[in-house]
Order: structure tokens, then sequence, then C-alpha cells
């Protein structure tokens, strides 16, 4: 047990290090407006979101789920590994999780249902192809999330 936590510490301490030098070398001063977790939630959200894709195309795709059950079956997935990355690798938080949990949760039903099924499946209704109107809701859930993740469900300020 202590070893992992070890490992899980020494991961997290390498993947703030690396977001921390992306930040350093962003042109235009960004680099002084861009914290590294943001770098962080991208990275992590990027594969998450990767992982939503897939897992909608294989559940809607393949295995001919309805899109809105399929959407939501790779939401839930794809959220819930987003939330312990997050948590434990980008913002690094100790804070009660139970409390973290619930202020996530409310998070995602919001953008559930404005992004995911408003977005994307409203723009899918509309004619546009379901994997890019999923692509055009999560560039629009991406900014709602991260500021609620920084600044509501880890409110601490993070540690390079």
């Amino acid at each position: 047990m202590q070893r992992d936590i070890r490992v899980t510490r020494s991961f997290a301490e390498g993947f703030a290090t690396c977001c921390a030098t992306v930040v350093r070398y962003l042109p235009f001063g960004l680099n002084t407006r861009v914290p590294p977790s943001f770098v962080g939630f991208a990275l992590i959200n990027g594969c998450t979101f990767g992982v939503d894709l897939l897992l909608l195309t294989l559940s809607h795709g393949v295995a001919g789920l309805p899109l809105p059950v399929a959407i939501t079956v790779a939401y839930v997935c794809a959220f819930a590994l987003s939330f312990v990355l997050n948590r434990v690798v980008n913002f690094r938080s100790h804070g009660p999780v139970g409390r973290q949990v619930v202020r996530y949760a409310v998070a995602v039903a919001v953008n559930y249902v404005v992004f995911i099924l408003g977005a994307g499946a409203g723009l899918a209704a509309l004619g546009v192809e379901y994997h890019l109107a999923r692509i055009l809701a999560g560039a629009c859930e991406a900014v709602f999330l991260y500021s609620v993740l920084r600044w509501i469900v880890f409110p601490r300020p993070c540690r390079v």
C-alpha cells in the first residue's frame, strides 16, 4: 500500500512538472496567464474525451444502442475517469472526497443537460453527424468544466 501511494505521488508530481514545463514555453505571454492545471485538464480530458468517443462508437455504432442511451453510457464512464485523474494527478486534491463528488455530480448533470444532450443531441437532430456534434459540444463543455473543477470542485490552489 505504501509503495502504491509513493508511485501515485511520484506520477502526480511528474505530471505537474510536465504541465508547468509546457506552460513555460507557451507563446504570446500565455505563459503568464495559463495555469499548469489547465494544461493538465486539457491532457486528461483530451484522453477521457477519446474514451467517450470510443464508447459512443462501440455502444451506438457497433452495439446499436439508441443514441441518447449511448451518449449517456459513454459520458458517465468518461467523466468518472476524468474525476479520478483530475483529483489525483492534476489538482492533487486532499479535500473531502464526498463533497467533491457531490459538487462534481451537480456540475456533470448541468453539463450533461446543457452541452451533451442540448448541444450534442440537438446538433445531431439538426443533421450534423453525431461524432462532429459531440466534438462541438465537447469544446463548449471543456471551458465550463475546467472552471467548475478549478474554482468549485477542487478550490485549493494547485501545487507545482
